[in-house]
């Protein structure tokens, strides 16, 4: 019999392989585009259901226009505020040993599974009109701002933490014995290290809290102009049978996170590719 017949083991493992890798990818491809493509492409086909005239009309009307600009602003902020405040967290729960840090630890991910509309509501029990503490933001953007970073801060300091975590504190403390003060080794060595996960946890943030809805929904006082974001906007075009108006602000978020998203992945590559070139 000719050995050209007879396949190898080698071979046959490795078509076996290729095999196994054909399948899984199909059934990825299959199950996303179930879960994900479809409904967005039907999202963004209701949106045109009145031609490119009616989506323009639809995200260029006053209203729309005034929820949009509210949504980016206070998810900027809320964006801004966890890089630093959950950086700050990351540092501590991974160089610094204290009491009740395990406890800690896990409640960092507690807004990952509270209902947020329960969150809303024992915000508007602390800061609504009968605040304990005396303070009152029921209805305002500071509110709005509270309610976006406590469901989005677990996205910044878990991106960071394990970063940290595997970062060689060696470099620290030989630039620390060269004589480099603290301002120096964080600017220089830590700094660079982190920026990828924090921006990432940054695009996370931000693409989180410009669709949220649960936790504005009480505490934020839906006031268009005001504190109306994108997400309750959405529903009052629902509730007010304008689908159209509906989909095309949707659309438009859609296109904001994945911009948002890009933009991010590739100054991280590209922070990513200087740190390798200077090693």
């Amino acid at each position: 019999m000719s050995t050209d017949t007879i396949a190898s083991p080698t071979t046959a493992l490795g078509r076996g392989r290729r095999a196994g890798t054909g399948l899984t990818v199909g059934v990825a491809g299959l199950w996303l585009s179930i879960i994900v493509l479809l409904p967005l492409a039907a999202i963004a086909a209701q949106s045109f259901d009145d031609g490119f005239g009616g989506f323009w009309d639809a995200i260029t009307d006053s209203a729309a226009l005034d929820t949009l600009g509210i949504t980016i602003f206070v998810s900027l902020v809320v964006s801004i505020v966890n890089v630093v405040f959950g950086t700050i967290i990351a540092w501590v729960l991974v160089r610094d040993d204290f009491p009740g840090k395990g406890f800690v630890n896990a409640i960092i991910d507690l807004p990952f599974a509270l209902p947020t509309i329960v969150a809303s509501l024992v915000l508007l029990s602390l800061y609504g009109p009968n605040s304990p503490v005396g303070i009152h933001l029921s209805a305002t953007q500071p509110a709005v701002i509270i309610a976006l970073t406590f469901v989005t801060l677990p996205f910044v300091v878990r991106q960071v933490q394990p970063v940290l975590m595997e970062l060689d504190t060696s470099v620290e403390e030989a630039a620390a014995v060269l004589g480099a003060n603290n301002r120096t080794i964080w600017v220089k060595i830590v700094l660079p290290a982190l920026l990828p996960s924090i921006l990432t946890g940054a695009g996370l943030a931000f693409t989180r809290a410009i669709g949220e809805f649960g936790s504005v929904v009480l505490i934020g006082g839906n006031i268009p102009g005001k504190t109306q974001v994108a997400s309750q906007y959405i529903q009052q075009q629902i509730e007010v049978d304008e689908p159209v108006n509906a989909a095309a602000v949707s659309v438009a978020l859609l296109v904001i996170a994945f911009l948002v998203l890009f933009i991010l992945r590739v100054v991280s590559r590209i922070q990513t590719s200087r740190e390798g070139s200077e090693e």
